[in-house]
């Protein structure tokens, strides 16, 4: 395996890592911005308000989004097993 393959390689891996993680950070940050504001407008700062929400939120997206999260890393496991094989 040469350098330029190793390094697309690690690109690749990068990048599924970012594609897969991004659901679940952008429901958090997308709770948290809403608790947040609801919690500013009616004062309460109770921090269980903000983080019950969030920990429902984040589990009912990797519940839906797991099968295509494991097709993601699977697609990706075959391709580097199939490149190690031509070495």
């Amino acid at each position: 395996m040469t350098i330029d393959q190793l390094v697309h390689v690690a690109r690749e891996a990068l990048l599924l890592a970012l594609l897969v993680a991004a659901p679940v950070l952008v429901t958090a940050w997308l709770v948290g911005v809403l608790i947040g504001v609801a919690q500013a407008a009616t004062q309460v700062q109770e921090p269980v308000v903000g983080l019950v929400p969030r920990i429902v939120a984040v589990a009912l997206v990797l519940l839906v989004m797991s099968p295509w999260i494991g097709a993601q890393v699977a697609r990706f496991g075959g391709a580097v097993m199939a490149a190690i094989g031509t070495v």
